[in-house]
């Protein structure tokens, strides 16, 4: 592992880190925020999966959560969206291919070399961080935005007793019937859509659900509203009739002032969870 910066932030510490990845190939960065509580032992751990075109820098430097983070003795953890690099598949597309890894394990060429980005999210890079950094593996939590809100819900719901808690901010909810998924999903995976239906939050909602809090943030004139279908989550929801909040912030969009704005609530959602 290779240290590319590190920043005092509000009294703890700001770094990003790259390492060779086995599962997706290439050298992955990401961004990890340790409070001041890091240095007397382990602390809990909040992942942050970013949306489409993102890298690890944009939440780390745009949604503001370090502060809250640090107010509740909790890391955060900023991965990339994709691998990247020379040699690793890409399209012409800003929705497909490098800064849009959907956060699945492509079995189709040419993404499957490098594409791993549900194994790199949940087994590799969590590895990587406890055998380097001072985080409590038995407390985690999960969020995201937009593509990584789809990502940190499908992946809360598959590995039940994994994450203490889920949240997400204006998430991809019902991908296998939105553009913004059929395509990804029939290029990353396939045309056999009954091998889509793990990465679809409504239909995971309705057929297992989450054994946790729920907490889903979306704005009222957020721009991609159709894409997201929030109101397909929203009946799993109730036909599952599982405990979640499920908000329409009033005049809010798609961007990172709704994230930062929000922020707050969704980090201390959070902390009562892993300290509970």
């Amino acid at each position: 592992m290779k240290t590319i910066s590190e920043n005092k932030c509000f009294g703890g510490i700001q770094g990003v880190y790259s390492h060779p990845s086995k599962v997706c190939g290439v050298e992955m960065t990401f961004g990890l925020f340790l409070p001041a509580e890091a240095k007397d032992g382990p602390v809990p751990v909040l992942w942050y999966l970013s949306g489409l075109t993102c890298t690890h820098e944009n939440a780390m430097t745009k949604a503001g959560a370090q502060a809250w983070a640090a107010e509740q003795g909790i890391a955060l953890v900023f991965p990339d969206t994709s691998p990247r690099g020379e040699g690793v598949a890409n399209d012409e597309a800003y929705d497909l291919g490098q800064g849009a890894g959907f956060y699945v394990n492509a079995t189709q060429e040419p993404w499957a070399p490098h594409f791993q980005m549900w194994d790199y999210i949940t087994e590799e890079l969590p590895r990587v961080i406890t055998a380097n950094f001072n985080i409590d593996e038995e407390r985690q939590s999960i969020t995201g935005h937009s593509m990584g809100g789809h990502g940190a819900l499908t992946i809360a719901m598959n590995l039940p007793g994994r994450y203490r808690s889920v949240s997400a901010f204006s998430p991809i909810c019902n991908p296998t019937q939105s553009d913004w998924g059929r395509k990804q999903l029939a290029a990353y995976l396939g045309s056999d859509e009954s091998k889509w239906r793990k990465h679809d939050a409504s239909i995971l909602m309705e057929d297992v659900g989450f054994d946790g809090p729920v907490l889903i943030d979306t704005g009222s004139k957020d721009q991609f509203a159709d894409l997201l279908k929030t109101e397909e989550l929203a009946a799993a929801i109730a036909k599952r009739r599982q405990p979640a909040t499920l908000r329409i912030q009033d005049g809010y969009d798609h961007s990172y002032f709704f994230v930062s704005t929000f922020i707050e609530d969704h980090v201390a959602f959070h902390a009562e969870a892993l300290y509970s």
